[in-house]
């Protein structure tokens, strides 16, 4: 609780959730006031300023602008029975997590039904809501993407006009394109939300995430993608293709880019603000189509200097392989017969020539393979790894290749799967702007 002097300056009409005029040191402050967080000062009243950060101010006077509007009534035993709408799927994550005082750790405990009670925006839609799971995504697997992609598909079938799936971001752009894999031909947004920053931290940005993105599960849209801050403030968000995002800072809210591609959309829910920045498929009518067998055994490999030849032969218990290569698509290859390197060509026509197949991706952020140019690469297609043109990123190659490998297990197969552009993991050529 607040202290007297705050709680007298609040009076009987006014709280947390209210937007008010906060006077401090001379200077006006206005924002929506926030709960004291355990410990610390009481004299500190803490408000969430309109570009989305909070701060502690010491009030000498508190002018009420607008009371918060009332929370929307569920009822008392769970979520309801409704076809329709937007789905919103909970998988866990900062999204729906909270924070233990004692120890400052962020675990998974909001429900969906929680979440919605708390952004009473929400009854701008017609929702609906289930948790499929709670879970850190770090700790996610394949089994939990086919528990996931079941639960899209049961709700596009059901009749739900759009999904919004919450989820952790440390993993989102695998599941993300898993998911663009497993459910194609989408008839409906599937839409990835999460949070750098939990509710009850400052400068959460999940309920800006969160509304974006089930506006965004309302439109034109027929493919799955991740809704995530625009910018480090409060202005909008971008809508990421599943395929082609990646997480590009620990902590920063703007952490999730398009790579080699521009984001889909500018979103922004208070505007109605739908801004088509790149082509994207349509819903349709046509059925979708379900391909939701993976084989999880897969190893993503990053090249590196000194990397050993023994190691490389030991992944011979894998059923595929994917490398992050330098550069165009590089490994130490030893293409002048240095008697001083150690090169894993060798080892890897081994596993190719078994019939493991091996895939090739960068560690640049952008770009695109071309085995084609050094000698190292000429090797490399020589041996038959799998990659060379394409752009895509370690994470969709890694979830592509447990996705074809679920489809078939004949090589040839595996390699015409590879090289098909099926959910836009693939672009056809490079846009200098892009970069």
């Amino acid at each position: 609780m607040y202290s007297k002097k705050i709680a007298a300056m609040l009076k009987k009409n006014t709280g947390v959730g209210d937007r008010v005029k906060v006077l401090s040191a001379g200077t006006e402050f206005q924002g929506t006031i926030m709960p004291r967080p355990l410990g610390g000062d009481s004299s500190i009243l803490v408000i969430k300023l309109d570009n989305g950060y909070n701060i502690g101010i010491r009030p000498e006077s508190i002018e009420l602008l607008e009371k918060s509007p009332p929370k929307p009534a569920l009822p008392p035993n769970g979520e309801e029975k409704v076809k329709g709408g937007i789905a919103i799927l909970g998988c866990g994550g900062t999204i729906a997590s909270k924070i233990e005082y004692k120890t400052g750790a962020v675990y998974p405990s909001i429900t969906p039904r929680e979440l919605r009670l708390a952004f009473p925006a929400l009854k701008r839609w017609n929702v609906h809501s289930r948790r499929i799971f709670s879970l850190l995504s770090e700790d996610m697997s394949a089994y939990h993407w086919r528990l996931l992609a079941d639960a899209i598909e049961e709700e596009i079938k059901s009749g739900s006009e759009g999904v919004v799936v919450m989820h952790g971001t440390d993993t989102m752009t695998y599941t993300a394109a898993a998911m663009s894999f497993m459910l194609q031909n989408l008839p409906a947004p599937v839409v990835f939300v999460g949070a750098q920053r939990s509710a009850d931290r400052p400068s959460s940005e999940n309920e800006m995430n969160m509304l974006n993105a089930v506006f965004s599960a309302s439109q034109n849209l027929g493919e799955v993608a991740v809704c995530m801050h625009a910018t480090t403030n409060d202005d909008y968000c971008h809508l990421h293709r599943g395929t082609r995002v990646r997480k590009m800072h620990t902590s920063r809210r703007d952490a999730f880019h398009s790579i080699g591609s521009q984001p889909l959309f500018a979103v922004d829910y208070r505007t109605d603000r739908f801004e088509a920045l790149a082509e994207c498929r349509k819903r349709n009518d046509s059925g979708l189509v379900a391909k939701k067998e993976m084989n999880d055994n897969v190893a993503l490999i990053y090249a590196h200097p000194n990397i050993k030849p023994k190691f490389i032969s030991k992944l011979d218990d894998y059923d595929g392989v994917v490398l992050v290569g330098t550069g165009l698509g590089h490994v130490p290859v030893n293409a002048f017969d240095d008697k001083n390197v150690h090169g894993i060509i060798k080892p890897l026509r081994e596993l190719i020539d078994s019939g493991i197949p091996v895939v090739m991706s960068s560690q640049c952020i952008s770009g695109r393979i071309c085995l084609r140019i050094y000698s190292t690469g000429r090797l490399l297609m020589d041996a038959g790894v799998i990659g060379d043109g394409a752009d895509w990123t370690p994470e969709a190659a890694y979830v592509k290749l447990c996705w074809a490998l679920g489809q078939t297990k004949d090589t040839k197969e595996i390699e015409k799967l590879m090289m098909t552009d099926i959910a836009g993991e693939m672009t056809r050529r490079s846009a200098l702007g892009e970069f």
